[in-house]
């Protein structure tokens, strides 16, 4: 005879308080641990091989994926989830895994890496796409710097759509940065507007290895890491805009480089049309992935 769970009804319960820390993003509270809300996320961390700590169900809710072994699940009231939950609906399911870490010289291994560098973006969306965006497009990492958002807070979670849970994702530090040309990796700087000695990103050699950065939505890259660029580019723009928003401009000039390195141009007597080698089939995707 099956054994019905018993359901947590107190929000002062350990592990519910553990959750809550979790989703605000204290790890110390937390244990270390990160939390993940929805289905589709905890699937994409299995995927990812990613075993989940804990799982945590809402007494109207259940799992329609297999879970690991040695993975706790835990049965929650409906008002203890919601109250631990930071989403205003609640998926009903929840999920504590403990975070990845790398270093930069993990994205180093690859020869001309192609780099992005979220210089202190606020945005947690845009981080979290242009994260989806550099696994798509063939990027060897994502390097964030001081005060750009975590790319484990609860909406670049949702924008990165899983691929945090596979893309190698690092803290460095200024001095980590500018070592990237010592090392062969020329810094590329998007900025908005073509300057003198600006590039357009057509024209730019990305083939080479190199680190493109993105820099605060509101104010750009600083004087300071416009210096210490080996390079600045920018995506012409024919209508009469400004700029373009943090993550469509990283995403576009990521597009550039993938299209310049995998790319080959067969001519024949009227017409140029470019093949990408190897492509992989994807999954459609709905409007929230």
């Amino acid at each position: 005879m099956a054994v019905t769970p018993t359901i947590i009804s107190s929000r002062a319960n350990a592990r519910v308080k553990q959750l809550r820390a979790a989703f605000a993003g204290n790890l110390r509270l937390s244990e270390g641990f990160v939390a993940i809300e929805g289905e589709h996320l905890i699937e994409e961390a299995l995927r990812s091989g990613i075993t989940p700590h804990v799982v945590f169900v809402s007494e109207r809710r259940e799992a329609s994926f297999r879970l690991p072994e040695k993975t706790e699940m835990i049965v929650l009231s409906e008002s203890v989830f919601t109250s631990a939950a930071e989403t205003r609906s609640p998926q009903g399911i929840a999920a504590l895994i403990e975070p990845r870490r790398y270093r930069l010289d993990e994205m180093m291994q690859h020869p001309d890496p192609l780099l992005l560098i979220a210089v202190g973006l606020q945005d947690p969306g845009n981080l979290g796409t242009l994260i989806r965006s550099a696994e798509a497009l063939g990027a060897a990492g994502v390097i964030i710097t001081s005060g750009t958002v975590s790319q484990w807070n609860q909406k670049a979670l949702r924008a990165s759509v899983g691929s945090v849970f596979r893309l190698p994702v690092a803290t460095c530090t200024k001095d980590e940065i500018h070592s990237l040309s010592s090392r062969g990796v020329r810094l590329l700087a998007a900025v908005g507007a073509a300057n003198a000695g600006v590039i357009s990103a057509q024209h730019a050699d990305l083939r080479r290895g190199c680190a493109i950065l993105i820099g605060n939505e509101g104010s750009g890259l600083s004087d300071e890491w416009l210096a210490l660029a080996t390079e600045q580019i920018t995506i012409p723009c024919p209508g009469p805009v400004e700029s373009l928003n943090a993550a469509v401009a990283g995403s576009l000039l990521l597009y550039e480089a993938s299209r310049q390195r995998t790319t080959t141009t067969l001519r024949g007597p009227a017409t140029d049309m470019e093949r990408i080698p190897n492509m992989q089939p994807r999954r459609p995707t709905g409007a929230t992935r």
